[in-house]
């Protein structure tokens, strides 16, 4: 069994072929017609040293910002970047800028402690005090109304032509487009972020960071349950996604300037940066991950063991161990998300998840009265854990079993419609370098995205 990266051409032609069927989806998709490039700097192999990266941002942000407020978004600790090295240098940079404030765009991720911000952006208590007192440091709180504010609404004639084929009765005839109300309050943003396959919106970053990363409930309950429907083999790894349309249809009511630091992450360094308007910086960076960071294979894969790092410190994000592989998996096959440190299935969600487990999307679709009180991003999450599978004789048939080897008891996962394997007893070397009999070993997986060539 071989795993590769294919060349420029046939990477071309195999694109072709998966995303013909989604592009006839996403005609309302906002794209600008011109390349609005600040600045732009890629390693095709190995990455970009420190100076490199230094001048890249500085070419595209220097001087820009002169007077201004700016609110820059970054990730919390479940993204791979050189976050520390990146605060400094764009503190730097931006020192003419009347105040620059940092958000963490968690979505619905847990808020992080002022040390662990600290930790993430590596600085000490010390210089938080003195070199960088002047800056602020925030959380987004998704479920705090007293932080939110309105930017209308998407009605339903938009949501449906949106979706496209995904389009289902469940979606919400109605989307309040709620955003954190300091993006009004400041003269730019400016997000600094990685951008990977994903399996909600198909490639991560850009708008995202907005929608559904400083929003409120309504966009990313809507966001994500589009995502649902459309199922992460139809979407991951895919640039022009009905959730991605939504995500800019929610973008352009916004009226203060954003610019878009797009980072192309290997490891925990950078090989490729770009700098940009929000949509073009993300189009030409999307365009890099997925000549970065897609695996593509001949043969799906039986067996599975996907090592999920300590950085997916709930089953929440640890789950992207199985979003990222399932399109490599044969039809019956098995994945094992490999996570001895998790204890956790969800800091936020754990409620609504112990409630009703997860599940296929036919398996909620079909008994929909019973399961509408779920908020959609949580039925959402679920779904993609379980992946896709049909409902046969009203019984649930799942394409791939799920298998978790963590801290979570075998009655717990059971209650959750998952398999169980004690961490203790996988001999992590007796599953390297088999791939000819059709097992993979995935250490730290949740970024890397393997997928099975399509047929011509």
């Amino acid at each position: 069994m071989v795993v590769f990266r294919l060349t420029a051409a046939c990477r071309r032609q195999v694109f072709q072929r998966i995303e013909v069927q989604i592009r006839s989806r996403c005609a309302g998709s906002r794209w600008r017609p011109s390349a609005m490039i600040y600045s732009q700097n890629y390693a095709p192999t190995g990455l970009l040293d420190q100076q490199s990266i230094y001048t890249t941002l500085a070419q595209g942000l220097e001087g820009k910002f002169t007077g201004q407020k700016v609110l820059a978004l970054i990730p919390d600790h479940t993204r791979s970047l050189p976050l520390p090295d990146l605060f400094r240098m764009v503190v730097e940079i931006l020192r003419d800028a009347r105040r620059l404030d940092f958000m963490i765009a968690l979505g619905t991720h847990p808020a992080m402690t002022e040390q662990h911000i600290l930790q993430i952006i590596g600085i000490t208590p010390e210089e938080r005090s003195t070199t960088y007192a002047r800056i602020g440091l925030f959380n987004h709180a998704w479920n705090d109304p007293t932080m939110l504010t309105s930017l209308g609404t998407m009605d339903k004639d938009e949501i449906r032509k949106i979706a496209g084929p995904s389009w289902h009765s469940s979606l919400p005839e109605e989307v309040a487009i709620r955003v954190n109300k300091l993006v009004l309050e400041y003269d730019h943003i400016l997000i600094i972020g990685p951008t990977f396959p994903h399996e909600v919106v198909g490639f991560s970053g850009g708008a995202k960071y907005i929608f559904p990363g400083i929003s409120g409930a309504d966009m990313i309950n809507a966001t994500h349950w589009l995502g649902a429907l459309a199922g992460v083999v139809g979407t991951i790894g895919i640039k022009d996604t009905p959730v991605r349309a939504m995500i800019h249809a929610a973008a352009a009511r916004i009226h203060t300037p954003i610019t878009l630091a797009a980072l192309i992450v290997e490891g925990h360094d950078l090989a490729g940066l770009v700098i940009g308007d929000v949509y073009d910086a993300w189009n030409a960076a999307a365009d890099l991950s997925a000549q970065r960071h897609i695996r593509w294979v001949e043969t799906p894969f039986k067996r599975v063991l996907s090592w999920a790092p300590a950085m997916y410190d709930e089953l929440w994000t640890a789950a992207k161990a199985m979003y990222k592989l399932e399109p490599a998996v044969a039809v019956s096959g098995e994945v094992i998300i490999y996570a001895p440190h998790l204890d956790v299935i969800s800091h936020v969600h754990g409620k609504y998840i112990a409630e009703i487990g997860y599940h296929i999307l036919p398996y909620f679709l079909t008994d929909w009265e019973r399961y509408r009180h779920i908020p959609l991003g949580v039925l959402a999450h679920s779904t993609h854990v379980r992946g896709s599978g049909m409902m046969e004789n009203g019984k649930e048939k799942a394409n791939v079993r799920v298998v978790l080897a963590s801290k979570v008891p075998p009655d717990e996962c059971a209650r959750l419609n998952l398999g169980y394997l004690n961490p203790a007893d996988i001999d992590v070397e007796a599953w390297k370098n088999r791939e000819d009999e059709g097992i993979l070993y995935v250490p730290r997986a949740g970024e890397i995205l393997f997928r099975k060539i399509s047929a011509a």
